[in-house]
């Protein structure tokens, strides 16, 4: 359903991206990889619109990303970011309510359907008790949910995750890996974390200085000898004895 051919982008004196290609099936759980500025963010970016490629292609559904209309674009394509830049303070039910204007025309009111979405969409990420706060009164994590509220109040084929733990304690971490988990759509998510990608992701892309290293499932990609390569870092994979999935643990000689 979405395919990136030949991607490369760069900017005056360096090259960020080089030669990406890779298609993401219908429904998987694809994790993104790799060290601080091998390219990952940047890699979403484009396949969100946020930036355009230098050279390549990005096609959803066969078609050209460029030439999809940016109404019907967010009716299939939903996206959660590092940043969360909301350029007024709304309250966190007008921000998720957002997400409902891809299906609106102008002025459009809201209807029924529309608040029973957003209120499911809060519930499920668990900013529901949050609804009247304004945006601003928020902690980074709180912020952090309320972007995915409004992105499943999209309800959009795919999800775009940029490292969606960031700011989260770890019992939200789990929670969120699990809601998004379960969700009946295709997740790209570009991960930080390589014990929640290990746990969660069906297939793996791994990212190294601005090209995509290696990509598979967990058990082809995290291996000894491609963590030392791309992480520089001595570790050693066994099995979580609770959910059988990998688990990694890192070590120094020091």
């Amino acid at each position: 359903m979405l395919q990136v051919k030949n991607m490369a982008f760069s900017v005056p004196d360096k090259q960020i991206l080089n030669n990406i290609t890779f298609s993401v099936e219908q429904g998987k759980f694809i994790g993104i990889i790799g060290p601080n500025g091998s390219g990952k963010s940047t890699m979403l970016k484009i396949i969100y619109r946020h930036l355009k490629q230098t050279s390549g292609l990005v096609t959803l559904y066969e078609k050209d990303i460029s030439l999809i209309p940016q109404k019907k674009l967010a009716q299939v394509l939903a996206v959660v970011s590092q940043e969360t830049p909301v350029l007024f303070d709304f309250t966190v039910k007008d921000l998720v309510m957002m997400g409902r204007t891809p299906y609106k025309k102008w002025l459009a009111a809201d209807n029924q359907e529309d608040f029973a979405i957003v209120e499911e969409s809060m519930m499920l990420a668990d900013v529901l008790h949050l609804e009247n706060r304004t945006f601003s009164q928020l902690s980074g994590g709180e912020k952090k949910r309320v972007m995915l509220a409004r992105a499943l109040a999209q309800q959009a084929n795919i999800l775009i995750l940029d490292e969606p733990t960031n700011h989260l304690d770890i019992e939200h971490q789990y929670q969120l890996m699990d809601l998004v988990k379960d969700l009946p759509i295709t997740i790209v998510a570009a991960l930080h974390d390589l014990n929640l990608a290990a746990g969660y992701c069906d297939e793996l892309l791994v990212m190294k200085d601005g090209t995509l290293y290696m990509e598979g499932t967990p058990e082809q990609v995290l291996t000894e000898e491609t963590l030392k390569e791309v992480f520089h870092m001595q570790a050693g994979v066994s099995k979580n004895p609770f959910t059988k999935k990998l688990h990694l643990f890192f070590y120094t000689n020091h």
